[in-house]
């Protein structure tokens, strides 16, 4: 049976976007493989890894009659990724093998039944929908995930707290260490809802989401969230826990203030971060007179000195940071200016964007 007879190009875009989610090594082998299903002239992918599932489709001519097969997904993305651009590609299930063929090259792939692959349904229920661009949504993600913890003991920072209320949509992310806060406007009326996703979740949104106005429909359900947006549908389970009081953890009021531009600051810190303890990676941050040092030393007693000139009148401060979550902050808000904010040097210290109260960093000092 041909499945579809079409360009490489349109079945290796849709390939790759389920694939990120399938893992190499499960104790299931079936999850290490995508499903196909043949409708008509439409071949759908899946992924899943039993917390996140992944399906798109592709447009081509197919034989007569439907049918579905599961085959192993990074060996036929390797095969598609190796055959020249623009070469005209048969999917074929014949005798349960699945046939490559393009050109004079001819690949079988061993599979499993279809029936056997796992999905995830939508929980049945009471469910709220809303719709953002997927260019809002993507840099809403992207001002705070890399707050997210990797593999933290409180699992429930090991992800993104998304919360839905009135018509605003808020992300925050921490790991102990530092939070990163920002919300937007959607078209939408909810009581409060809110939801951890998993970060493996939130890196793969990341990818796939596009730099556009189109629209992404997010649909959200007790204990799942569904991401629809053109062709591809991504469910996710969300992490069962209570996620931090944010609201407790950035500073009410703040006494010092300065604005600098945030390109000169990454490009100081940079050349600071170079010696560096590279286990602590902490950075003296020295605060004068309309100045602005950053001072770093490692174990081998060599040391590097950057002053920037700000406009500051505050008390002398000289605080410790990890000069990683400065760059973490620096390097995914994309303003021209960040506006700083400091207590004492025992004191969180905040980061905001000069004339918009929509995105918040709070970072916590460290001795140095």
């Amino acid at each position: 049976m041909v499945l579809i007879k079409t360009q490489r190009d349109t079945l290796l875009a849709p390939l790759q976007s389920v694939s990120g989610i399938v893992e190499r090594r499960h104790t299931l082998p079936i999850l290490s493989n995508v499903l196909l299903e043949k409708t008509g002239d439409r071949l759908t992918f899946l992924a899943t890894d039993i917390e996140i599932q992944v399906t798109t489709a592709a447009e081509g001519s197919g034989g007569d009659g439907d049918g579905a097969v599961t085959t192993g997904a990074r060996k036929l993305q390797d095969i598609l990724r190796s055959l020249p651009e623009g070469a005209e590609v048969s999917l074929i299930l014949e005798d349960k093998r699945l046939q490559v063929r393009s050109g004079r090259s001819r690949f079988t792939l061993q599979t499993l039944p279809a029936n056997d692959f796992p999905r995830m349904t939508m929980s049945e229920g009471e469910t709220k929908q809303f719709q953002i661009s997927q260019k809002t949504f993507r840099q809403l993600l992207g001002k705070t995930q890399y707050s997210m913890a990797t593999q933290d003991v409180r699992y429930y920072l090991n992800g993104l707290l998304l919360l839905v209320e009135g018509s605003e949509l808020r992300a925050v992310a921490t790991d102990g260490h530092r939070l990163a806060y920002a919300s937007v406007e959607i078209e939408a009326d909810f009581p409060r809802h809110e939801m951890i996703l998993p970060r493996k979740t939130v890196l793969e949104l990341n990818r796939l989401l596009a730099d556009s106005d189109e629209p992404l429909t997010v649909t959200l359900a007790a204990n799942q969230v569904r991401f629809s947006f053109g062709l591809v549908v991504l469910v996710s389970k969300v992490i069962d826990g209570k996620f931090p009081d944010y609201e407790r953890v950035v500073p009410a009021t703040l006494r010092h203030h300065l604005t600098v531009g945030r390109q000169t600051l990454v490009q100081a810190m940079n050349r600071a971060a170079i010696l560096t303890n590279e286990k602590f990676r902490g950075v003296r941050v020295v605060l004068g007179d309309n100045s602005l040092k950053l001072v770093a030393a490692n174990a081998e007693q060599e040391e590097a000195e950057e002053e920037l000139e700000v406009q500051y009148g505050g008390e002398a401060i000289d605080v410790g940071f990890n000069v990683g979550y400065l760059l973490d902050v620096l390097n995914n808000v994309h303003s021209s200016e960040i506006q700083w904010s400091f207590n004492d040097a025992n004191s969180s210290s905040l980061i905001t964007i000069p004339g918009d109260d929509r995105f918040k960093y709070v970072v916590m000092p460290m001795r140095i």
